[in-house]
């Protein structure tokens, strides 16, 4: 089906509006490389000022043309962009490319300016990528567009690349040729004012040619239909991504224990792998995993076998799997009889499987079979160390042919001088990955088994809540503007959404106090209630197990008198009373609202210490039933939830059942800015909420 962005990536005929004959200048290179990669279309140099631009027939203006355009490329200053958008808008030009800067980037001055650019695009129906980028590219050579100043043009290949910096894209497209990675189409988004990484997204995932998608971002425009999209095409075509400004710290203030533990990257890191995209740290290893995916399958898991002829390297090789999450799986024994019959007794047959120096090229191609046969491996890691006795390019032979009719992952490592870079071009062009040392390999296996596990995983569902008392809570919250709510409006409105608080009362003064102690029943626990003051431990305000009114004025005393040392008397409200809870697992459930991605909500390990051990997974609300179980299952201290050191397991699916309602709740009510469930003590059976803070904003 035709898609709009054809106009841009598979256009019949192009003008490049501002083409000079200036060889060395941006308007000059952008023409010059339309026809020295021979596109296919046809090609008009538009310059007021020259009658012949390279040889090329040229044109004062778009208007003159007598043939119809599809694609216009803007190489004039800025101040004449919105005129030359004009004419290509009244000529029927379906699709520009402004290449020129000086927009949003520049300041309210240029944001007005590109409003106005917006503005005309979308009144004459066009479809535009920029203003201030490198421009595009189709290497198909059906197509062989290059409407970039690049002086690279890559390969033509499987992978789809986009920018959204266009001096990272001139260094992506030389990386790309040399490590013989094969370019679909590039794009350089530049301020993206109308085409967006996620109108890409969707383009690539119905184009037959693109098989993997890498990812330059530095915002992600509009998260939630991102997620949405990015974790439908990542079904069927791996996304590779690197998110640039993972240090900036949120602009948010962090009065909640949520806030403190979420940060920008967190929420970036949160989304992108719910989306099922595989995110690295920099373009070194966007490139490797690309090598990876774009040539062989994906891993079935995470079991991996080493086949090398040095030992180092293969210890090496082995520490570097296993710290990223791979295992260097144990051997069938049929497996290790199969390599003893061939391979010299000085050999190690057991994994990693070391040949030794002596290792032939017939070795490597016989042994890689028998290991690809294993049904306990996924995936095997060839290392190869070059000796004086064996050619790399004959290994490199041997590889391939011990690889044939395999549906297994394999990737190479080829390390010194001697024959290498050849032996490495020439599996790169023969789809084996090869790396220049092991961790290279290792991490792209990692990442490459983690998307695996993340594909053969369910895609899980958001449950539909038949109990929610939905009109009581937005009545609460009707009334509540840039404040906490009080307990017992917080007991309200978690009750209202299914979530377990136990039953409390409220006291302005001790007598109060030790009236409702008496009504709910002893033990008790006493905790401050104020505005102001967030967190109740610091100041000394929360006590535990009262037995008696006698206690609980005592202990409504010695909450006074702390807040009095402190100068802090006149924030208190007065005391919140509890039943007191039967221990269990101390767990912590958040919810805070970020400017950019939407809620963030938290699971942990929750107590005092929630700051301090930080072992806490976040989520882009709103989640499925799979992301809360991941959320569960993905704390450091998971072993106190299924029991530890005798005590019973806890009930997980009180847990996820918590973490789904909290998610409805922040979907419903976007206003909600900071929601703190710590601790929800987890029990055998059940969970409850045993102190909960809710913030409106």
């Amino acid at each position: 089906m035709a898609s709009s962005l054809d106009a841009l990536l598979r256009p019949r005929s192009v003008a490049v509006i501002g083409a000079s004959r200036k060889r060395g200048t941006i308007a000059a290179e952008v023409f010059h490389n339309l026809l020295g990669t021979g596109f296919t279309g046809v090609v008009y140099p538009v310059n007021p000022h020259a009658d012949v631009v390279q040889s090329v027939r040229a044109y004062p203006s778009v208007r003159a043309i007598p043939d119809a355009i599809d694609l216009a490329i803007l190489v004039v200053p800025a101040a004449q962009v919105l005129a030359a958008v004009e004419e290509c808008g009244e000529k029927g030009v379906r699709g520009i490319v402004v290449i020129t800067a000086g927009f949003g980037e520049t300041g309210a001055e240029g944001r007005a300016l590109q409003a106005r650019l917006l503005e005309r695009v979308r009144h004459f129906g066009m479809r535009m990528v920029g203003p201030n980028c490198l421009g595009l590219l189709n290497a198909d050579p059906a197509i062989s567009l290059n409407a970039t100043f690049a002086p690279t043009f890559p390969p033509y290949g499987n992978v789809a690349f986009s920018s959204q910096s266009g001096a990272l894209g001139l260094a992506v497209l030389d990386y790309a040729k040399d490590l013989g990675v094969g370019i679909s189409h590039f794009v350089s988004m530049g301020n993206k004012v109308d085409v967006s990484g996620n109108d890409l997204l969707e383009y690539w995932e119905a184009d037959a040619a693109t098989e993997v998608i890498l990812l330059y971002l530095e915002n992600l425009g509009n998260p939630t239909k991102f997620m949405e999209i990015a974790r439908r095409v990542a079904r069927a075509k791996p996304i590779i991504a690197v998110k640039s400004g993972r240090t900036e710290a949120g602009a948010r203030a962090a009065s909640s224990h949520t806030g403190s533990l979420a940060g920008l990257d967190v929420a970036v890191d949160a989304l992108l792998g719910q989306a099922g995209v595989i995110r690295t740290d920099t373009i070194d290893e966007l490139f490797d995993v690309a090598m990876l995916l774009a040539n062989q399958p994906v891993p079935k898991g995470k079991r991996v076998a080493i086949l090398t002829n040095a030992g180092g390297p293969g210890i090496m090789a082995s520490d570097a799997c296993e710290s990223r999450g791979l295992v260097v799986t144990r051997l069938a024994e049929a497996t290790e009889a199969a390599l003893s019959e061939f391979l010299p007794a000085e050999a190690s047959v057991k994994n990693p499987v070391d040949m030794i120096a002596s290792a032939t090229a017939a070795s490597y191609e016989r042994a890689l079979a028998v290991l690809l046969a294993d049904p306990a491996v996924d995936a095997v890691l060839v290392l190869f160390v070059t000796p004086i006795v064996t050619e790399a390019t004959d290994v490199a032979g041997a590889i391939v042919r011990g690889a044939e009719g395999t549906a297994k992952t394999i990737a190479t490592c080829f390390m010194g001088k001697h024959g290498v870079r050849e032996a490495m071009s020439s599996l790169r062009q023969r789809s084996f990955p090869s790396y220049g040392f092991p961790e290279q390999a290792a991490a792209a296996l990692a990442r490459a088994a983690r998307y695996g596990a993340w594909l053969g995983a369910p895609e899980g569902a958001t449950p539909v809540f038949t109990d929610l008392a939905i009109d009581r809570a937005a009545a609460i919250l009707a009334d509540a503007h840039d404040r906490w709510l009080t307990p017992d409006e917080v007991g309200a409105v978690l009750g209202a959404y299914g979530v377990r608080t136990p039953r409390m009362a409220i006291a302005a003064t001790a007598d109060d106090a030790a009236r409702y102690a008496d009504e709910l029943g002893y033990p008790l626990a006493l905790k401050l209630a104020s505005e102001t003051i967030t967190h109740k431990s610091d100041v000394g305000g929360v006590i535990l197990g009262l037995a008696s009114a006698a206690e609980v004025r005592a202990a409504f005393a010695t909450v006074v008198d702390r807040l009095t040392a402190l100068g802090r008397r006149s924030e208190m409200d007065g005391v919140l009373l509890q039943p007191m809870i039967a221990a269990g697992v101390e767990t912590f459930i958040g919810a805070t609202r970020d400017p950019e991605f939407g809620h963030l909500l938290a699971f942990g390990i929750g107590g005092v210490n929630v700051e301090l051990w930080k072992d806490v997974v976040f989520r882009v609300a709103p989640i499925r039933d799979v992301d809360a179980q991941a959320m569960i299952d993905g704390i450091r201290a998971r072993a106190l939830l299924d029991g530890f050191r005798g005590a019973p397991p806890v009930d997980k699916p009180a847990l996820v059942d918590a973490l789904l309602r909290i998610s409805q709740l922040v979907h419903d009510f976007p206003a909600l800015a900071e929601i703190d469930l710590n601790p929800l003590v987890a029990h055998p059976r059940g969970a409850i909420a045993v102190d909960a803070r809710i913030r409106v904003a």
